[in-house]
């Protein structure tokens, strides 16, 4: 039944690759610099599923990030990301692996954005590994890995606007997101109150795709992302699903709250 499901949603993506919006890419303006932060993902009944661990490494214009949560089930979700900060961000290679009984569907996907070559790798029943490997053309907006520092670098008022997004399905399948600031709230951490903008991220199915997709319970659900405003910008909360699919889960700065 699974297999049916992701083969029905590799279909569904393709058919959308049509309707796709053109490239918008977000310039800089908060360069990134090294950092070190840790994170807690909480079910949608607030019991912690998850500890997680963010790392940001700087040289030159080119920032590579790490974001790994060690469920207390023993599953991992191990995200690694390059990009570029020169100007406009651009994507330089993601790699993400999703595995453990947590995720229904193991993952082990790496896009190469400059060779806009994509690899799938999957183990069959018999432990064997198969890697499937193909060439796409990828727009410059491709934003797989790093949405949230993108967030950081828009004004908290922007117009809705457009990134790429490559799904792990069927080799790797182009979507749209739609993104644009919600509303404000107030984020309280470290003992302190922060404004923060919520921002709704939608993925972009299209027409009759999406009136599929909601029929079998496959259209993947909108991601709301909390962020700091001011001088240093920050991704305070993040809730969503994990890599598309499967329960929502809140992704939390340690000792972040909503003001109630």
């Amino acid at each position: 039944m699974m297999e049916r499901i992701h083969f029905v949603v590799a279909v569904l993506l393709a058919m959308s690759l049509g309707a796709s919006a053109p490239a918008e890419q977000v310039l800089v303006r908060h360069v990134q610099r090294p950092m070190h932060r840790f994170m807690v993902a909480r079910s949608e009944d607030g019991k912690i599923i998850a500890n997680g661990e963010f790392s940001q490494v700087v040289k030159g214009d080119e920032v590579t990030m790490r974001l790994i949560y060690r469920f207390v089930d023993g599953s991992i979700d191990d995200e690694t990301t390059t990009y570029t900060q020169q100007g406009k961000f651009r994507l330089v290679s993601n790699h993400h692996i999703q595995k453990g009984p947590f995720f229904t569907k193991p993952i082990d996907f790496t896009v190469e954005a400059a060779t806009g070559i994509a690899t799938s790798r999957t183990t069959d029943k018999n432990g064997k590994i198969h890697i499937e490997s193909k060439h796409l053309n990828l727009p410059d907006d491709l934003a797989n890995g790093f949405v949230g520092t993108l967030l950081l670098n828009v004004p908290h008022n922007t117009t809705p606007f457009r990134v790429g997004m490559l799904a792990p399905v069927g080799g790797g399948r182009l979507i749209r997101l739609l993104i644009w600031p919600e509303e404000e709230q107030t984020v309280h951490l470290a003992g302190q109150a922060f404004k923060a903008t919520v921002f709704r991220i939608h993925p972009e199915l299209g027409g009759i795709v999406s009136v599929i997709a909601r029929l079998l319970g496959l259209q993947p659900k909108d991601v709301m992302v909390w962020v700091l405003e001011g001088e240093e910008p920050a991704v305070a909360v993040v809730v969503g699903q994990l890599g598309g699919y499967g329960p929502v889960v809140s992704s939390d700065l340690v000792g972040a709250s909503f003001e109630k």
